[in-house]
């Protein structure tokens, strides 16, 4: 009774002390201070600081001391926790608690049907739905009392929350998990901004691809500026206002993986903004890279189930990485300590928070210090939002904002007893529970021997009653403080239960028992041992798991070493040169520093050098895709003219067919736009160096080039579902060029006039536009066009466009009516870029001719062939030898289709394309011919270094079905134990061209070897 009136006398002090101070009370004040002293506990100041035996004590919800025999005042409830333990309350930082729910758009969002090309947001707002920086959280919270009883139970007192919704997210807030109205649970409004390049639920066209989002993210930033330095006399937008407004702020940024990350930091650098990662939980794969960038992470606890692999179909639906990342995902919050970087965890992800202390538990049997993992649930998600004099430690001062354990807070036997949040007490677990674990002799009437065990937690422990050594008996108990009711069948032959009703008395239990007959007896479990399981303690030290090794790239056929460069020498080889020495016989090359050193005959190996014998083999260069669509996330920008966006942005290094390619004798090539937009996005051009992050594929000091498409795709005639966008003919694409160029002219005069006046106060710079940048570019022989094309009627029309605009195409790229206008294309000065034999798959189409490259040649117009196609891109090869087939070429002409032209229409020919003393060392040798169908390379060189090896490939496909193997039968193992399973999901491998749509955010991250990341859907038909 006394401990009844005790808690309801502390509970009416709490409601006093929290009420509001602006709101009328309905009853009597009574302004008493909430003043509690907390003495005999285990006080966890912080990861770095533990007091024995002391005390804590608080008013009002504030900390004030700290330590060992303190002077507490009269009137102050004092607890005593002898042999408990009091840590800081947890911060969650990335919750979306007391936000409204998004209600996300189903399918695709933007295109197909009519195109919402503008926003629908009323109001002085951005021109695009998903830049939202107005948005506050503060002012969106609501409380919710169940949710808030969710993270209380497992030890969060706070969170930082925010609408996950948009690009732009605007801004977050601190916000109390205790229960009460709003205005005694915000803590803090505008804690952090947030960004991401998922549009989230808006409904506008633009943008739809990944690249987009980065590009509307980079010119919000720039508009802002603009907006800043007088935009805002020219317009208001209350957007850039809340934006500019914001940037002092904890910027945090959701990565969609870890690539995500490395491509944020590239946005951050641009701008001078130093981002707060969230990542996915992939960071270990790029460990590195990641730690380079300077940032901190919130990392989830959300590790994946593991596979049913039970079934041979099921398990071939898995790939590598997806096995791999389930073993290793526990590990990832040590590998991220382990490499220094700062880190805060959040429950953000979980299936259910529940699954929380499990996951965390595994991440620190997996190598996680419990120090560390202490400091990313108090301290460190409190200096990132800048709270650290309010939260994350027990110290003077602090808001009184701690959890009472009964153990290490990291125990699988710890008990959170209670939750303290703002000096307001939430009980969690009845402290003063009685631990009646163990074994007791039970009788129940005049049955007798049997016995009751009694295990598991103590919170929570689990009953079973014994009649035999193979007759044990299930049970079902309620309990309530010291009483009990235990409920079974004790015999077979009953036709009821047996309810066994009584209470705790000293170390035994007894009652009253009612048979299934009705007949009333006494019964009693008289105490005998304590559970060998309750006293044993372990004393040797848990062993981290064995894992896998790290790969890269993180999926088939990566290595745990990236490839280095070597100096080699390759003796005796047939050497195709692509320079006037032609094709010649039994000759050196040397390759030394990531470059052609020599070339001659019987060449001495430098100390050091590796000799590769290359007798009877073909030495090459290597082969250069002058029109791919590999390693990308992005495709397709769905805007009439999209020159902002760029394919580095999007860039996908993890994508299997670079390796597959590199397989193929590929060493370079030109990631393009695709042809869904007149002026489409920025190419990437890349080396293949299959391991290497992102950045590294790119070719340093390559001039920029951009794609630009005529015909059916842009005008949309073979659309499957109308649409209201411009242009609808191929007048109308014309018109799209004239006036971007138009445009593009007047905003570089508004540029040059602004120099003239920028010393004279008060004028306003013109707005920096990304996509009128790069047109600039283009007019001042900066930036060079490939352009998609087929009839001869626009190839002219486009060539009279550029000439009118006094700059000249560089390169028609598909141009299967290119014989029918060679001439004309010789007179601009455009080169070709072609199929070999592809036609008659699609009315643009039906004259093409298998003599087309050979035409285009002959008549003085730089022919290369291409790919447009993963699948053909590993047998560029033998598309060149076609046209020696078809067009009577000769060998080394139609090898240079492959090779030189495309680097000269690239403007690399001074670096690639030939073996020449100087260029890059990328070359390849082939066991034969180049141009035979049985051609294959051994080896695959790039600046140097080796990244295709015939021999290593047949030893990593023995690797990796070993791996493979060992994976599943982990999980096997798993499945044995009851652990949760996942039902492997079929995937088809995405075949991607020209017209593909891969939309940002239909789908789950997926970087592996089945397939991309996003969800492809197909714009026009196959191009």
């Amino acid at each position: 009774m006394k401990k009844i009136l005790l808690s309801f006398f502390i509970l009416f002090i709490n409601i006093q002390a929290f009420s509001q101070v602006t709101f009328p009370r309905n009853g009597v004040y009574d302004e008493r201070p909430a003043q509690y002293a907390f003495k005999n506990a285990t006080i966890v100041v912080d990861a770095q600081t533990v007091l024995d035996n002391a005390m804590i004590y608080i008013k009002n919800g504030i900390i004030e001391s700290v330590g060992k025999d303190l002077k507490i005042p009269s009137g102050t409830v004092v607890y005593d926790l002898k042999g408990k333990r009091i840590y800081p309350g947890l911060i969650d930082i990335y919750s979306d608690y007391g936000m409204p729910e998004i209600t996300r758009p189903q399918g695709g969002r933007g295109f197909g049907g009519p195109s919402q090309m503008e926003s629908n947001k009323k109001g002085a707002y951005d021109w695009n739905q998903a830049v939202k920086p107005e948005i506050d959280a503060a002012k969106e919270f609501k409380a919710n009392p169940a949710k808030a009883e969710e993270l209380r139970k497992i030890g969060f007192s706070v969170a930082g929350v925010h609408i996950a919704d948009g690009i732009v997210r605007g801004t977050g807030a601190l916000v109390s998990l205790g229960n009460g109205k709003e205005n005694d649970l915000l803590i803090k409004e505008k804690t952090s901004a947030h960004y991401s390049l998922n549009k989230g639920t808006s409904t506008q066209t633009y943008p739809v691809s990944m690249m987009g989002s980065v590009a509307l993210l980079r010119q919000t930033y720039y508009d802002a500026d603009w907006y800043k330095k007088g935009g805002v006399k020219e317009e208001r937008n209350l957007s850039l206002e809340a934006f500019n407004a914001q940037q002092d702020l904890p910027q945090i940024y959701e990565a969609n993986d870890k690539l995500g990350i490395l491509r944020g930091n590239k946005i951050g650098k641009e701008f001078n903004i130093q981002y707060i990662f969230k990542g996915i939980g992939d960071e270990y794969q790029r460990i590195d890279e990641i730690k380079a960038t300077n940032s901190s992470l919130i990392l989830p606890l959300n590790f994946p189930a593991a596979f049913d692999v039970e079934d041979p179909f099921d398990a071939a639906q898995v790939s590598l990485s997806e096995m791999k990342h389930w073993e290793m995902a526990p590990a990832n919050p040590a590998a991220v300590a382990n490499a220094g970087i700062s880190f805060a965890f959040t429950t953000n992800a979980l299936r259910s928070k529940a699954e929380f202390w499990a996951n965390l538990r595994k991440a620190i049997e997996n190598g996680l210090p419990e120090s560390k993992a202490l400091e990313a649930l108090t301290t460190t998600p409190a200096k990132l939002l800048k709270v650290d004099n309010q939260l994350g430690s027990l110290k003077k001062g602090m808001m009184a904002n701690f959890i009472i354990t009964s153990d290490n807070l990291f125990s699988k036997d710890n008990v959170i007893y209670e939750n303290w949040i703002q000096g307001k007490r939430y009980i969690i677990t009845e402290a003063d529970v009685t631990d009646v674990r163990g074994t007791y002799d039970l009788s129940v009437g005049d049955k007798t021997g049997l016995k009751l065990n009694i295990t598991g937690k103590i919170d929570k422990p689990e009953y079973q009653i014994v009649v035999s050594d193979s007759v044990k008996l299930a049970t079902k108990v309620t309990r309530f403080s010291d009483l009990f009711t235990i409920t079974t069948k004790l015999d077979k032959k009953d036709a009821g239960d047996t309810r066994l009703s009584g209470y705790y008395d000293g170390k035994n239990l007894k009652g009253d028992a009612v048979l299934p007959d009705g007949k009333q007896v006494k019964w009693a479990a008289l105490f005998k041992e304590t559970n060998k399981e309750t006293t044993k303690k372990d004393s040797t030290k848990a062993k981290t798991p064995v894992l896998g090794k790290v790969l890269f790239p993180f999926t088939a056929y990566g290595s745990e070493t990236k490839p280095q460069q070597e100096t080699m020498l390759i003796k005796n080889a047939t050497v195709w040169t692509n320079e006037k020495e032609g094709i010649v016989q039994n000759t050196d090359v040397l390759l030394q520093n990531g470059k052609i050193a020599k070339i001659g005959k019987s060449l001495s190996a430098p100390a050091g050098a590796k000799t590769i014998d290359g007798t009877g083999k073909h030495l090459t260069n290597g082969i250069f895709d002058e029109h791919s669509h590999i390693a990308l996330f992005s495709i397709n920008e769905v805007q009439t003219v999209s020159a902002e966006v760029r394919q580095e942005d999007a860039l996908n290094s993890e994508d299997v067919n670079i390796y597959r390619q590199l397989a193929g004798g590929v060493t370079s090539s030109q990631l393009l736009h695709g042809s869904a937009d007149c002026i489409g996005g920025q190419s990437a051009l890349i080396k293949l160096k299959w391991g290497e992050n992102p950045d590294n594929l790119l070719i340093k000091g390559a001039d920029g080039f951009i794609k630009f498409a005529l015909g059916e795709n842009v005008k949309q005639g073979n659309s499957a579902q109308a649409t209201s966008r411009f242009p609808a003919t191929r007048m109308g694409v014309e018109q799209v060029y004239m006036d971007a160029f138009q445009r593009a002219q007047e905003y570089e005069r508004a540029w040059k006039n602004y120099t003239v006046l920028a010393n004279k106060t008060g004028v306003t710079p013109p707005k920096r536009d990304l996509e009128l940048d790069a047109l600039v570019e283009i007019l001042n022989n900066k930036r060079f066009i490939t352009c998609h094309s087929y009839v001869q009627s626009e190839i002219n029309m486009m060539m009279k466009v550029a000439e009118y605009f006094n700059f000249r195409m560089n390169t028609f790229t598909h141009i299967l009516e290119g014989y029918k206008v060679a001439d004309k294309m010789k007179t601009h000065g455009v080169a070709a870029s072609t199929f070999a034999d592809w036609w008659a798959y699609k009315m643009e189409v039906k004259e093409a001719i298998p003599y087309n490259a050979a035409i285009m040649t002959k008549m003085g117009v730089l022919t290369a062939i291409n790919s447009d196609d993963a699948e053909m891109a590993r047998r560029l090869n033998q598309e060149a030898a076609k046209t020696v087939l078809y067009g009577g070429i000769s060998e080394e002409e139609a090898w240079k289709m492959v090779t030189l032209n495309p680097a000269k229409m690239l403007h690399l020919d001074n670096r690639l394309g030939s073996i020449k003393t100087g260029k890059d060392a990328d070359v390849v040798l082939w066991n034969n011919n180049p141009l035979s169908i049985y051609a294959r390379p051994e080896k695959t060189i790039i600046d140097g270094a080796v990244y295709f090896d015939v021999e290593k490939d047949e030893q990593m496909r023995q690797s990796v079905a070993k791996e493979r193997n060992r994976l599943m039968l982990k999980m096997l193992a798993e499945k044995s134990t009851g652990a949760p399973m996942q039902r492997p999901v079929p995937r088809r491998n995405l075949e991607v061209h020209c017209d593909t749509i891969m939309e940002m955010g239909v789908t789950e991250n997926r970087t592996d070897e089945h397939d991309h990341e996003a969800e492809a859907r197909f714009f026009n038909n196959k191009d």
